[in-house]
């Protein structure tokens, strides 16, 4: 049966002038935003929210973001401002960006105080079809152990507060500070799941089951399986990898409840917190926690093991090729975090903001932005996985397998504490610009896919 994949995503809104987070949300949706467009507001008034139709293909999926993207972008151009899909805003500064006035918000800004107030975050949330609620929890233990790697692939937040935090995802360490967040261990069925969620509500720790922030979790309100362990992506080919990788990690833990007659778990899960944070930490350039050794691992190695692993399932939704090449095409060039380091490490953090950008609208250029970001975007290869006419996901070659990404230059290590800091620490200091972008040409609202298929796990 065809097992069916929706996406959420969020996104910083930027000042293009200085490159700042700014409270402006409600200006970008209501130039954008219908009620059946999937857009929403979020906790801190500099974030916006937007939710794909629903898909059976990588290749819809695809146009539905890139669309939704380009929306978006129109919207903010208008405006004076830009929308970035990344973990943090790299120039962010604490206490300028209010709680959206709505009264839950407002209840979470008194209750977490600080904690609420520097929620200046944006993830990207994958929904896997899971009818069955029952296969929906006890699934997540076994996708539990893979979710780092695709930490790793998401990694796009190393800067914080216009400094080098020397983490890949520092988004991640801004996170795990709520009460609910990281693993979530294993239930053996939703009846268990749900009392120990109500004996969280009625703690007083959180104030409804929507504040159950584990990194996987059956949705509350649709019939999923739901990752929330990823940064926001700047490039969409990113999150289409996830999506994919996702999707055949839950339907290869649903064809293991099934052989094995209900969940099978040894018990040990304190390791996999340890496993996020070193996700966190190295992103693609260091080493990961290989789930089937659970020994220190090179990046690469534990993503193409993944691969390999899941081929049987990608190859059943058709998902092997395109798979296989995003995943490499990325360990070639390295996470979203080392290639904004290496922009910043060469010209500024401001350069930096001004790569996000380009890279969430889908790598087109924007006139007008002034002389030192034209050269950026001209001397700048064009990034891989394009729309082409025909609407599909198209990708350039890898490099040869084996072959790591190489640094920008000699001076800048591989390392993600190293790395940036031989341009001096602490906060980088602004420059102003003037000028703004222009519309992206060339890119057309995709309908929403029909919800079509059947469930990832047989009832």
């Amino acid at each position: 049966m065809t097992v069916r994949i929706g996406v959420e995503e969020e996104f910083h809104v930027i000042d293009v002038e200085t490159g700042e987070l700014v409270p402006r949300a409600e200006a970008v949706l209501s130039k954008v935003a219908r009620p059946q467009d999937g857009y929403a507001r979020e906790l801190p008034q500099s974030v916006v929210e937007s939710n794909s139709g629903v898909h059976t293909s990588l290749d819809s999926l695809y146009v539905d973001l890139s669309a939704t993207r380009h929306r978006l972008d129109e919207s903010a151009f208008r405006q004076g401002l830009g929308v970035v899909a990344a973990g943090t805003a790299p120039l962010t500064r604490l206490g300028t960006v209010p709680p959206t006035p709505e009264r839950r918000y407002h209840d979470m800004t008194d209750k977490y105080r600080r904690l609420a107030d520097e929620q200046l975050i944006c993830g990207a949330q994958v929904h896997v079809d899971v009818p069955d609620r029952d296969d929906a929890v006890r699934a997540m233990c076994a996708v539990g152990p893979w979710l780092p790697p695709l930490l790793a692939l998401s990694a796009s937040s190393p800067f914080w507060l216009g400094a080098d935090t020397g983490y890949a995802s520092w988004r991640t360490m801004v996170w795990q500070r709520w009460p609910t967040s990281g693993p979530p261990g294993c239930f053996d069925s939703a009846a268990e799941y749900d009392r120990a969620m109500d004996e969280l509500v009625r703690s007083g720790v959180i104030s409804d089951p929507g504040m159950i922030y584990y990194d996987v979790r059956p949705s509350a309100h649709l019939q999923t399986l739901e990752l929330r362990v990823c940064d926001a992506c700047p490039r969409v080919e990113t999150v289409v990898l996830i999506a994919a990788l996702f999707r055949a990690l839950v339907v290869d833990a649903c064809a293991q409840l099934r052989a094995a007659g209900g969940s099978k778990c040894d018990g040990r899960h304190e390791w996999l917190r340890a496993a996020t944070w070193r996700a966190a930490r190295s992103g693609l350039e260091g080493e990961l926690i290989d789930p089937t050794t659970r020994r220190a691992a090179p990046a690469p190695v534990v993503v193409r093991g993944m691969l390999r692993r899941l081929r049987p399932s990608l190859e059943e939704y058709g998902d092997w090729a395109t798979a296989r090449s995003l995943a490499e095409e990325t360990l070639a060039h390295g996470s979203a975090a080392h290639r904004l380091r290496r922009t910043v490490a060469a010209q500024d953090l401001l350069a930096g903001v001004d790569d996000l950008l380009a890279e969430t609208r889908g790598g087109a250029p924007r006139p007008g932005r002034g002389d030192r970001a034209q050269r950026a975007r001209r001397s700048a290869p064009h990034p891989a996985g394009r729309q082409s006419g025909g609407g599909r996901l198209v990708t350039r070659p890898a490099r040869a397998r084996g072959v790591r990404h190489a640094p920008a230059d000699p001076g800048v290590a591989d390392d993600p504490a190293d790395e940036h800091m031989a341009g001096g620490a602490g906060t980088i200091a602004l420059r102003r610009r003037r000028g703004g972008p222009a519309p992206a040409q060339g890119v057309r609202p995709a309908p929403s896919a029909p919800s079509e298929g059947g469930p990832a796990c047989a009832a």
